[in-house]
């Protein structure tokens, strides 16, 4: 059984990889942070499970494909298992703004499937990691602590939002990895 204090969710673009407004359309266009890809691993051997939760609003665009965002997510596994990590789950929603779903974040849909395909209780004390508001609000919706990096859209979601007390602000993912690790 996984502990909710060692689950950390992350949002993709803009932790895990460079975000585009034009968002990221092919596998080409998936530029990993270097460091992103080794935190990951990080985190692994410290014992923690990491999952992902990404809005893929794109799809529903008709940007790309879910064959395109399969093959995104497969290239993402194999460079973090690469370095000896894993990725528990990614759990993302295809839909637009406008497709009143429930798992687009700042909803916390994507958070629960995370929770349910882990067969976890609760997220209450897990980690969510994010670049933008809407990522921190998914994760405090279902108890998660909530975690800020400058990356990606970060740096202006810190000067926009003046609200976000309950966050801990980080340069990137291996600036909070390290930090993490060594509470441990």
């Amino acid at each position: 059984m996984i502990s909710a204090n060692q689950l950390v969710i992350l949002d993709r673009d803009g932790v895990i990889n460079h975000d585009s407004d034009a968002y990221i359309k092919s596998l080409e266009e998936w530029i990993p942070y270097p460091s992103s890809i080794s935190a990951i691993a990080q985190l692994t051997k410290a014992g923690f499970t990491v999952a992902v939760a990404t809005n893929q609003s794109g799809i529903a665009r008709g940007y790309y494909s879910e064959t395109t965002l399969r093959d995104i997510h497969a290239h993402l596994i194999d460079l973090v298992e690469a370095e000896g990590g894993h990725i528990a789950y990614i759990a993302y929603c295809p839909h637009g703004p406008d497709d009143h779903c429930v798992c687009r974040k700042p909803l916390p849909g994507l958070l629960t499937q995370i929770q349910e395909q882990l067969g976890m209780a609760s997220l209450e004390g897990s980690w969510m990691v994010g670049d933008s508001l809407r990522d921190l609000q998914a994760g405090e919706a279902v108890g998660c602590r909530s975690v800020l990096v400058r990356t990606g859209k970060g740096e202006k979601t810190l000067q926009k939002n003046s609200g976000l007390r309950k966050a801990l602000i980080y340069r990137d993912l291996a600036d909070f990895t390290d930090w993490l690790c060594m509470q441990n």
